[in-house]
């Protein structure tokens, strides 16, 4: 049996395709089983999602199987330079609902593979082959699979993106993210709150009740001894971080480290196949925009296989052009300008620092700035 789509991945973007490749023969090669969702403890990983691709979530189906109160509206915006400087967003000066929604990484993946129409394959991948007609991918102690095209939505080190010879240039930042939930002492009422301190970034979310989901990016000795730190001690270095804003801090689940990287692959496309989310580029975290990113890919890719005309079968390279060209200035302006803030706020001149900080207050004070920047974080 030929498939029409073979999805390489089994996280959020992967699960999106195939879930979005609707009136396609759809199989799924995920590598590692996903964690189930418990009632017990948050997870340590989540996300803030867009209002278009929770939008998205609920035109597949997912985003009404995840429990309602595992979801959190993100009503305002918080964040600190490193001197007094400020800038604020606000839903409702912005005339929306929400800003970003919140949703835990188990969660997330729960509603997703929840009635999944697709022939899921749990193994690792051995080979790729590419001919005219298709693509033929051999399975580790299994008989190999085909399809029309192949999606590789397999995360920063893609096996199918080195399969397909597409190269990928890439940096280390030289940080590690430190993530761990914690229990406040204020209410966090809904807000998202991030500081900049002079190239380490913190950023506390909102979890279901008085609780917040932290993202502490520093530099990767500094990361390494904080993971290590008693509860005690991290408790007190996170409220000293985050300014008192929230009081008093009690661990909830254990922090755990990422090493950050950028990667952007030479393309996204190459005859029957496609990249999608972290296969295709990779960001630093401060804007909380990789997973949103990697969605939108998914939106694109989707829309464009809908789209195609009844003589092309979804493997066709020009077919598949059309999805690189709709995501590469998206993502090319993400990444430059992730990448811009960073090395702004990561700068120890005298300069940079009154720029940075100068930059947080114009732009607090200008409304149609922060509501243009506001409806771009949003799609």
């Amino acid at each position: 049996m030929i498939h029409d789509l073979i999805v390489v991945g089994g996280g959020p973007v992967g699960v999106s395709v195939a879930r979005a490749a609707r009136g396609l023969s759809v199989a799924m090669v995920a590598q590692e089983r996903r964690v189930a969702a418990t009632p017990e403890r948050f997870d340590a990983r989540v996300y803030a999602l867009s209002p278009g691709n929770v939008a998205f979530l609920q035109e597949l189906g997912a985003w009404q199987a995840m429990p309602p109160e595992r979801l959190v509206p993100v009503h305002a915006m918080r964040i600190f330079g490193d001197d007094a400087s400020k800038l604020e967003f606000d839903a409702y000066s912005a005339g929306v609902p929400e800003l970003a929604w919140i949703v835990e990484d188990a969660i997330l993946q729960d509603g997703l593979w929840r009635d999944l129409d697709a022939r899921v394959f749990a193994a690792h991948c051995e080979n790729l082959q590419v001919d005219d007609e298709k693509v033929s991918l051999r399975l580790k102690g299994k008989s190999a699979i085909a399809a029309k095209l192949v999606v590789g939505a397999d995360g920063a080190d893609s096996f199918v993106r080195t399969q397909a010879g597409i190269g990928a240039t890439g940096s280390d930042y030289g940080q590690s993210a430190v993530v761990a939930n914690f229990r406040c002492e204020r209410p966090q009422a809904n807000t998202a709150w991030q500081w900049f301190q002079r190239g380490a970034v913190l950023a506390l979310l909102p979890l279901p009740g008085n609780h917040v989901s932290m993202v502490w990016s520093l530099p990767t000795a500094e990361a390494q001894r904080v993971s290590r730190l008693k509860d005690e001690a991290l408790c007190r270095e996170v409220e000293a971080a985050a300014g008192g804003e929230l009081g008093g801090f009690e661990l909830v689940t254990p922090p755990r480290s990422y090493a950050l990287r950028r990667l952007a692959a030479a393309r996204l496309v190459a005859p029957r196949v496609a990249l999608a989310g972290d296969a295709g580029h990779v960001i630093h975290p401060l804007a909380g925009q990789g997973l949103n990113l990697g969605m939108q890919d998914a939106r694109a890719l989707a829309a464009v296989l809908a789209a195609r005309e009844p003589f092309r079968d979804p493997g066709e390279l020009r077919l598949l052009r059309r999805y690189e060209r709709a995501r590469a200035g998206p993502i090319l302006a993400m990444d430059t300008m992730v990448d811009s803030l960073f090395r702004l706020f990561g700068a120890d001149g005298g300069l940079a620092a009154q720029l940075r900080n100068s930059g947080l207050n114009l732009t607090d004070r200008l409304p149609v700035v922060k509501n243009m920047l506001m409806r771009q974080a949003m799609t």
